[in-house]
């Protein structure tokens, strides 16, 4: 959640880490800070709130060394303040640290009674110390006595005066990659904050640590075993990180999904058989046939991905589908039977509660396949088998293009199950033919975002708002709903269109805004009749429709149109209305859209 980068081997070291710092900041921004080791020592500098803050702090003539980490905090233990920002400094040690020490108020009063004193409320700082009251001469000794004592999570950054030219990580369930350059190395929680300077990475994998020196880069286990790593190349380039003239990088990712839908089937797709071929998917045709029983496995965003993903396999495989909030799954007695698959769906590939459900599937025997958009991330390494989805880096907090990447992947896994179990080919190529035609109908949708604007500036007041859609748009309900709470603070539910009436009914009055998902398929009468409902209650009636629509129309006070499509693949056009409502609403309330208050963008600590 938090962001760590650091580099040795230039006197760039200090502006180099503040670069970093900025490509990190959707992974947290409640506090920044960063040391550098200079020939006085360690100078240190921390702030609170965003990365401007502390550049404006910064005395660049101090800065002098060629070796430095830094830190951009999401709050966990302690407030978000100058005192419990990264780096902590205990000693002549400073290290940043990602995850969470569960076992650090006892070891704190160990600490303590050896004579330790704390200047913050953080778990982190207990870490910092306990490497310094290990240290011996030897950092890399002091790091693995310390992380051999500590519980939790960690990724972790830590340099010390008496080697001004050494950074030593380490990584347990939060992720860390190794920069490789020509004299200069670098280590970041996330590829983006190293992109400018150079494409060659090592992914570490928990147990594993790094040292890093201008000379070169050496890997072992925290256990102090040699190992070998592969350094891979980065496939994406520094333009995919940058706002590219819009306003802001949520807007442009939420442009980008012509693109992105089309980059996550491109090559994947066999029209001529109705089939689908997707690379990384190891299991055999029997295997694929034998699949009794499907899992799905996520949290937030890629839940409601799920969710859809849900619809799609029932209803053209064949299978039966549960999707399951991963942060609840591992904490009771999942039942796991033969011919189950877990479907473990995570943008980041980093998500910690997704990764521990997924280890507990494994345990009990399913087969993984993971479904992620970063190479290299963990979830990806440790499936027996996935996909990526192929959307390019998302920096924007609240997730859109990787919503829909997902989304389209399922509808692909749905595509090649189904022709194993019900589908002929000619409803697979017919099927296939229709997905080719989503990227050009999104755009249409997309051409409509000032009359939604329009409609925004009505709402952009209100203090809550109720989502209702009915089979594959109730999942389009709920994420609606998630992104108008994200960003713009608006108290907003999804609910299935049939259950307004069991509770939320009682909501509804002139001041609330209904969104209606009214899209022509075979429950278009049932949404009818709830549209009725709302407006008899005086509720104020936004609905998504079907173009040449007109009796919802007539119903409604708003309407946005969505262009005819098979409806398997509705869930890509009606969701586009929704993230633009949301996000104009946003910016019409003036809040800050890609760095919402309270949120960042991959949840590694439970």
């Amino acid at each position: 959640m938090c962001g760590i980068v650091g580099v040795t081997g230039t006197d760039q070291a200090a502006a180099i880490l503040i670069e970093g710092l900025k490509r990190l900041e959707y992974r947290g921004y409640d506090s920044a800070g960063l040391a550098i080791v200079t020939p006085q020592g360690q100078t240190s500098v921390k702030e609170k709130g965003k990365i401007a803050n502390l550049e404006a702090a910064l005395d660049w003539s101090q800065l002098k060394g060629r070796c430095g980490i830094a830190h951009t905090r999401w709050a966990t233990h302690g407030a978000p303040t100058a005192l419990n920002a990264h780096p902590h400094m205990a000693g002549d040690v400073a290290l940043v640290h990602n995850g969470i020490i569960e076992n650090f108020a006892a070891l704190k009063v160990k600490l303590g009674d050896r004579g330790h004193n704390f200047l913050s409320e953080t778990d982190s700082e207990v870490l910092s110390h306990l490497i310094e009251d290990f240290y011996e001469g030897d950092l890399v000794a002091a790091v693995q006595r310390a992380l051999g004592v500590v519980h939790g999570a960690f990724g972790i950054a830590v340099t010390h005066k008496d080697h001004p030219d050494m950074i030593v990580g380490a990584r347990k369930g939060s992720p860390l990659v190794v920069g490789v350059g020509d004299g200069v190395n670098y280590l970041a929680s996330d590829v983006a904050a190293i992109m400018g300077h150079t494409r060659q990475v090592i992914y570490l994998d928990d147990g594993e640590m790094v040292t890093l020196t201008p000379e070169g880069v050496t890997t072992m286990t925290i256990t102090n075993e040699d190992i070998t790593k592969e350094v891979q190349e980065v496939d994406w380039d520094l333009g995919q990180i940058q706002k590219g003239g819009f306003e802001h990088f949520m807007l442009k990712e939420i442009f980008e999904q012509p693109q992105t839908i089309r980059d996550s089937f491109r090559g994947r797709t066999l029209l001529d058989s109705g089939d689908v071929k997707l690379g990384g998917i190891s299991l055999t045709d029997w295997e694929l046939r034998n699949i009794r029983r499907i899992i799905i496995l996520a949290c937030g965003t890629s839940w409601h991905a799920g969710l859809v993903g849900e619809y799609l396999l029932e209803e053209y495989a064949h299978i039966p589908v549960e999707v399951e909030y991963a942060s609840e799954f591992r904490y009771r007695s999942p039942i796991i039977e033969p011919g189950t698959l877990c479907l473990v769906i995570s943008q980041s590939g980093e998500t910690i509660d997704t990764l521990e459900a997924m280890r507990e599937a494994k345990r009990k025997g399913a087969k993984i396949l993971g479904i992620t958009n970063v190479v290299g991330s963990t979830i990806a390494r440790e499936s027996e088998c996935g996909v990526y989805i192929h959307a390019g880096p998302e920096i924007g907090v609240a997730s859109t293009k990787a919503f829909t990447s997902q989304v389209t992947i399922l509808g692909l896994l749905g595509v090649l199950l189904g022709r194993r179990t019900s589908i002929n080919a000619d409803r697979g190529k017919q099927m296939l033919q229709e997905l080719e035609r989503i990227p050009e109908l999104v755009q249409s949708v997309l051409d409509q975002s000032d009359a939604i604007r329009e409609i925004a500036e009505v709402y952009a007041q209100s203090s809550n708002c109720l989502y209702l859609g009915r089979g594959l748009n109730f999942p389009i309900a709920l994420e609606g709903a998630l992104k108008l709470k994200e960003i713009s603070y608006i108290h907003a539910e999804g609910y299935p269109a049939a259950e307004m009436k069991h509770g939320p009914i009682a909501l509804i009055d002139p001041e609330m805004p209904v969104v209606v998902l009214a899209i022509k398929d075979g429950s278009y009468d049932k949404i009818v009749g709830n549209v009725q409902e709302v407006r008899a209650r005086d509720g104020k009636i936004i609905s998504i429709v079907t173009e040449g629509d007109t009796e919802i129309a007539q119903l409604s006070d708003h309407v946005i149109t969505i262009p005819d499509a098979m409806n398997y693949w509705t869930p890509l056009l009606s969701v586009i209305p929704l993230q633009l409502l949301a996000y104009h609403i946003a910016v019409l309330r003036g809040e800050d859209v890609d760095q919402p208050r309270n949120l960042a963008k991959a949840v590694t600590v439970e």
